[in-house]
């Protein structure tokens, strides 16, 4: 018969426990509120750190909270170019500059994106493996659509509201 090999054996059972302790969380982007919607809000990457299970790096960006007193630390993949101590602004009105996250609709055709939301405010769901990134390929203003490149060299036409980040996915 043979063996029962270690991905056949990563079901639903007793066979195999996936080890998850040490993982920091799930990666996403901020929620969409009013600050994203309308201007912007300015936040700093604190860390950089690993993620056991993951190929990419994790950051770890602190955002004023902006309903009452104190930060808001937020977990997402670091972009390729992002170090500690940077400000990254996220909303409509950012700038176009490594690690900002802006609306798909406001970047210029040819801008290399990663964690783009396939539905908007999902939090990010496509592009966000070590190294990949997707391509703005064109955009339709009237029907509020943006054309995309995926890393599976697939395109894909999504809402010009879902939001993405600048650059691609770092490496380790």
């Amino acid at each position: 018969m043979g063996r029962v090999i270690r991905a056949q054996r990563k079901g639903s059972s007793h066979l195999f426990k996936s080890h998850t302790f040490h993982r920091k969380g799930a990666a996403k982007l901020r929620n969409l509120d009013f600050a994203e919607r309308n201007g912007y809000i300015k936040g700093v990457v604190r860390e950089i750190i690993h993620d056991p299970g993951r190929g990419a790096p994790l950051a770890v960006v602190a955002f004023r909270d902006r309903y009452k007193y104190g930060l808001k630390k937020e977990l997402m993949v670091a972009a390729e170019g992002i170090y500690t101590g940077q400000y990254i602004y996220c909303g409509k009105k950012a700038g176009i500059s490594v690690g900002n996250i802006l609306p798909v609709g406001q970047m210029p055709e040819g801008t290399v994106v990663c964690q783009l939301e396939e539905k908007a405010g999902d939090r990010g769901k496509l592009a966000k493996a070590s190294g990949n990134y997707a391509t703005i390929v064109s955009h339709n203003p009237d029907a509020h659509k943006t054309k995309i490149k995926l890393p599976s060299g697939s395109k894909k036409t999504i809402s010009s509201f879902n939001r993405g980040m600048i650059d691609s996915i770092k490496c380790f």
